[in-house]
């Protein structure tokens, strides 16, 4: 194929979805690797409000795209308005990955699967380890359920004490583990990261614009901490920065994006892409060579 890319009438969609979205690499990395195999699709980012869910949805049945990523807010709200979920999806409660076969929306979680292999990747091992998550959204929630059956202990926290407490109770009834759910706090927070061997952020808090912020206070770490952030826009956040200089392993969500996508890719075309070329993308684009 020539180096511009030529879209036709017959040309196919896929997009990711979620509010807002102007911060997503997926763009970025996706029309690159398709391009790259000659595959006749563009992906394209929606921002959709979450009162514009339901019609958004009903949209992508009526345009016929072919294959839609789903990121915050949607991942655990959007399940209601599909037709197939996977089962480990469906146990999870969050999808971020949906499949149009001829207007019967299939969706799955490769969130999960995608940071699973980005932290053993980096040589982080779950197994018998103490992990404290900051949120318990739905990316907490399937990272969760993936590390309860080789971790020690988990703690979910989030600014509704209650939220934390029901999901915990359901991973932890579900997968026979041992987890617990907390008000998101000072207090808490400083308390269960001196126990912890793993943090890993499960917020939006540092993601760009807003990159000076950070969830927590850089005195509430230690050393010992693995520290995953899965934030991908900065390459690296605040809380990644901190960390760092106290001597913690830090990652972020590069890996865990490039992952989860070459699944959702495989699944949508039944070709594997270029992962070096879809990481390189997303690190040209952010000006960090």
């Amino acid at each position: 194929m020539s180096s511009d890319k030529l879209i036709t009438s017959k040309t196919k969609i896929f997009c990711v979805i979620g509010h807002p979205i102007e911060h997503s690499m997926s763009p970025i990395m996706w029309n690159p690797a398709l391009h790259e195999l000659g595959l006749d699709y563009v992906y394209l980012a929606f921002d959709v409000h979450p009162n514009e869910l339901e019609k958004a949805i009903k949209g992508i049945r009526a345009l016929d795209i072919k294959g839609i990523n789903v990121t915050i807010p949607h991942k655990e709200t959007v399940i209601k308005h599909l037709d197939e979920i996977d089962p480990i999806a469906l146990k999870i409660g969050a999808i971020n990955t949906i499949k149009n076969e001829e207007g019967i929306l299939k969706a799955r979680n490769t969130d999960a699967s995608g940071a699973k292999k980005a932290l053993i990747d980096a040589g982080c091992n779950v197994s018998g380890k103490n992990i404290f998550f900051l949120g318990s959204g739905g990316v907490a929630r399937s990272l969760a359920y993936i590390m309860a059956e080789e971790a020690n202990h988990i703690t979910l926290t989030d600014l509704i004490k209650e939220r934390a407490i029901s999901i915990a109770n359901e991973i932890e009834e579900n997968m026979n583990a041992d987890v617990e759910g907390k008000i998101s706090n000072d207090k808490n927070i400083n308390e269960g990261l001196k126990k912890a061997d793993i943090l890993i952020n499960a917020t939006p808090i540092g993601m760009y614009p807003n990159v000076e912020e950070s969830p927590i206070i850089k005195n509430s770490l230690h050393g010992d901490l693995f520290v995953f952030d899965v934030v991908y826009n900065p390459l690296e956040t605040r809380l990644m920065k901190e960390a760092a200089e106290i001597g913690c392993q830090t990652l972020g969500g590069l890996d865990m994006l490039v992952n989860q996508g070459i699944l959702a890719f495989e699944w949508w075309t039944n070709h594997r892409p270029n992962r070096s070329l879809m990481k390189k993308k997303i690190i040209e684009f952010l000006g960090i060579k």
